[in-house]
């Protein structure tokens, strides 16, 4: 199924320029995920104890752009600069994971909406993604499947972040669209597991 994900090469190609011009500072691609992961749990943190102050979750749908924009920098730092690296691979994934949930978590804390479904999403979200790592350890890549990958969750939760801070939309709609990510989530885990296992059965 189609993820957002699909849409990185062309996204890439907009931000090379920029990522040039960090290359040539000196930035490397580690300080650019340590950077996002801490900026995300600095927010999770931000929302979580000023959780009546539903206005700053306009901040998440700003975040998220602006993360999805660093993922790829990172990651074209990496590899297009010869910045790949063990503990490079490390920080990519847990630093990811780890942002997420700290940005998704604070919603658990708003009147009315379900913390059980925001636990959910979150665990569910982890698993899919460890499932995606685990490619390399049956012989097949590492795999992004959606219909529910990082950048399909970063955009479901910066429209749900917007709606809050705007107040368009109640808590019953809210544990409505966890519900619908939750459910997403699970395909996503079958896609992951169904597809590693396909691309490492194939002849070489």
């Amino acid at each position: 199924m189609l993820s957002i994900y699909q849409l990185k090469p062309r996204f890439q190609n907009l931000l090379r320029p920029g990522v040039q011009r960090l290359f040539d500072r000196g930035v490397t691609a580690n300080q650019v995920t340590l950077a996002a992961g801490i900026v995300s749990l600095l927010l999770g943190v931000l929302l979580a104890v000023f959780i009546s102050h539903v206005w700053l979750f306009a901040l998440i749908p700003l975040w998220m752009l602006l993360r999805m924009a660093l993922n790829a920098v990172d990651g074209m730092l990496a590899r297009e600069f010869g910045q790949q690296s063990k503990l490079g691979a490390y920080l990519n994934e847990l630093c990811d994971v780890i942002a997420d949930s700290a940005l998704y978590l604070p919603f658990a804390l708003l009147p009315g909406v379900s913390p059980l479904l925001v636990v959910l999403v979150v665990l569910f979200a982890v698993i899919s993604e460890y499932a995606g790592v685990l490619g390399p350890m049956v012989g097949a890549g590492r795999r992004y499947d959606g219909p529910m990958g990082k950048s399909d969750r970063a955009f479901c939760f910066g429209v749900l972040g917007a709606g809050v801070a705007c107040g368009l939309l109640a808590a019953s709609w809210i544990n409505g669209l966890l519900a619908v990510i939750l459910a997403l989530l699970l395909y996503t885990l079958f896609n992951r597991v169904r597809h590693g296992l396909a691309e490492a059965t194939q002849p070489s």
